[in-house]
């Protein structure tokens, strides 16, 4: 077994959404403001179980659309489910009340989605992390918003090696998937690749939780790969892989964020695989407030700043943060090319 990476250093403070209380969902309204584009526009956020303060995916859906109802003037209203049976409803409610754009968030939403679009054709649906051409009625009033998440997981993964080799003793890392579904393999695919890119002869390891909220979960999984000796643990599973994080923390080995910029969480966060979910949200917005909505799919990437790398702790020598710059540099350019996307 490796000898632990110690760390020192205070939090940074932690921003989270909020909504209020309701019966299967909660809910919070903002008003618009007139004279901006968007006035009169009214635009429904429907969260998956995670919720709003789950400090990564949803909150960052929650944060484009504050965006949106700050600088566009739209009125914005979200429904937090409380079960997967809410998503239906939730997603259905907003387009009977004549909303411009319902918003899902998350591959668990697909099915509902594709069902509440194909009920109302006339309405505008958007969803992040759902490939539309992928959804059994291929609603034309669905657009998918969609990352080329193996990218970030890629510099991630690098970083993890760099890191990881320079601990004595055999290298391995590990990864915390909620479930094995497309985006989060994607990241977990990446990550793989790009350690094996920086230290071939590394070990990974994965597991999935089958959750994407209870803590619990994750932290086991992350507990049972570090006592396998991985000293970088990456968590992809939304609320449930803060557990993830926390078992690092706990260990005092080096812990990944995911979609939000996780630093926040403490000096035991190497970086984290930033998604900006929030630029997209806002975007589709956008898009409907211009008169452009159209369904089909948004892919974001590297190379248009839709995803990234968090913050690096400062532990990490200045030469291996260059190498990951270099990196970047060479998956924008297309030199580092045909990233995997999926996981064995």
């Amino acid at each position: 077994m490796k000898r632990s990476l110690v760390f020192a250093g205070v939090a940074a403070l932690l921003a989270a959404g909020c909504g209020g209380s309701g019966s299967s969902s909660s809910s919070s309204t903002t008003t618009a403001g007139s004279g901006k584009p968007g006035a009169g526009k009214k635009i429904g956020l429907v969260t998956d179980i995670g919720g709003l303060n789950d400090r990564g995916f949803n909150h960052l859906s929650y944060v484009g659309l504050q965006r949106a109802q700050r600088e566009l003037g739209v009125r914005t209203q979200v429904f937090q489910a409380k079960s997967t049976q809410d998503y239906v409803p939730n997603l259905s409610t907003f387009a009977r009340q004549g909303y411009n754009l319902t918003i899902g968030v998350g591959f668990t939403e697909a099915t509902a989605i594709d069902t509440a679009a194909a009920n109302f054709p006339k309405s505008n649906f958007s969803i992040v992390d759902v490939d539309q051409t992928t959804e059994p009625h291929k609603p034309p009033n669905l657009l998918g918003l969609l990352f080329k998440e193996q990218e970030t997981g890629y510099l991630v993964g690098y970083l993890a090696a760099l890191e990881e080799k320079r601990r004595p003793g055999p290298d391995v890392i590990g990864s915390v998937g909620g479930q094995k579904q497309p985006p989060v393999d994607r990241f977990i695919a990446g990550y793989q690749a790009g350690a094996k890119a920086a230290d071939p002869g590394i070990k990974t390891l994965n597991g999935y939780s089958q959750d994407f909220s209870d803590q619990a979960k994750c932290k086991q999984v992350a507990l049972n790969q570090i006592e396998q000796g991985a000293g970088v643990v990456f968590q992809v599973a939304g609320g449930c892989g803060l557990g993830a994080l926390d078992a690092a923390k706990e260990k005092q080995v080096w812990g990944i964020g995911v979609d939000a910029d996780q630093a926040f969480l403490g000096p035991h966060i190497l970086t984290s695989a930033v998604k900006r979910v929030d630029t997209a949200v806002y975007d589709a917005i956008k898009l409907v407030v211009d008169g452009k909505f159209k369904g089909g799919n948004i892919v974001f990437g590297l190379k248009d700043n839709g995803v990234g790398i968090g913050k690096i702790s400062p532990k990490v020598p200045q030469s291996e943060v260059a190498k990951i710059n270099q990196v970047r540099a060479d998956i924008i350019s297309g030199k580092i090319k045909n990233i995997p996307t999926e996981v064995p």
